[in-house]
């Protein structure tokens, strides 16, 4: 029993003495080089002949004809709305509605995202899944808030003053010749802020992106869990021709 305590008490002597040399294992620096991305890299032939058949099928897919667009549709051809800032407000609000009412058994009154948000024209020809890719290469979710009638008038005052036709749906602000507020409309009706709106958007806004600072205090949130860029493909899949204008849901009148 004596010996075997010995032998114990050596082991674990040992193994201390072991432990306590070895210093813990340090971060001591950092490095790395710049690789230029450029014509001096081989490819590998193994590897572009691996990825070949699924480029091709990707491709297929992107380049597929879903509709038609008879113009040029761009964010930069109005004032205070534009062609292609109608259409992305209009199918965010088109394709967010039935989802909302299934949901919930309410309606979506109103849409809005940013202008930033829009990265390339849809230029006149085929549109294609390639073209709601190059359009929209964001993953942003279409989400919709319950705002009061205040937090509507509050966003009527970020468009107004907004140095960008901001993409609108299912309101209007009608302005006097010198800018003031003439009118605020939903759905045909005058803005009534003692009522409750719902308003489909993009989780970029609500996170105060494009300085929406006033959806930040949204506490009633439903997230549809739609891209926005399904939601445009779904869109394109539905209509056989794409249509949109610059229109009267934000102007100014010139007569007082």
């Amino acid at each position: 029993m004596y010996l075997y305590m010995k032998q114990f008490v050596l082991f674990i002597t040992i193994g201390l003495l072991i432990s306590c040399a070895r210093e813990p294992s340090r971060l001591h620096a950092v490095s790395g080089e710049q690789v230029p991305v450029n014509s001096v890299i081989i490819p590998d032939d193994s590897i572009e002949s691996f990825i070949k058949p699924y480029r091709k099928r990707v491709n297929e897919v992107l380049d597929s004809v879903l509709a038609y667009a008879p113009v040029t549709l761009q964010k930069t051809d109005g004032e205070l709305n534009s062609s292609e800032g109608n259409l992305m407000a209009d199918i965010i609000l088109t394709q967010a509605r039935p989802i909302f009412k299934s949901r919930t058994g309410k309606e979506v009154n109103m849409a809005l995202m940013n202008y930033g948000g829009i990265r390339n024209v849809i230029s006149a020809g085929p549109v294609t899944a390639r073209t709601a890719f190059e359009v929209m290469p964001f993953e942003n979710f279409i989400v919709v808030l319950e705002l009061s009638g205040s937090t509507v008038r509050e966003m009527v005052q970020y468009l107004i003053a907004s140095d960008r036709p901001q993409p609108m749906a299912g309101f209007q602000i009608v302005l006097g010749p010198e800018g003031d507020l003439r009118a605020v409309n939903v759905g045909g009706a005058p803005l009534d802020e003692r009522k409750t709106y719902y308003l489909a958007t993009i989780d970029y806004l609500l996170e105060g992106g494009g300085n929406a600072d006033f959806l930040k205090q949204n506490t009633q949130v439903t997230d549809l869990n739609y891209l926005v860029r399904n939601a445009m493909i779904d869109y394109f899949t539905a209509v056989d021709t794409v249509k949109a204008r610059v229109d009267d849901r934000f102007i100014k009148k010139m007569n007082p």
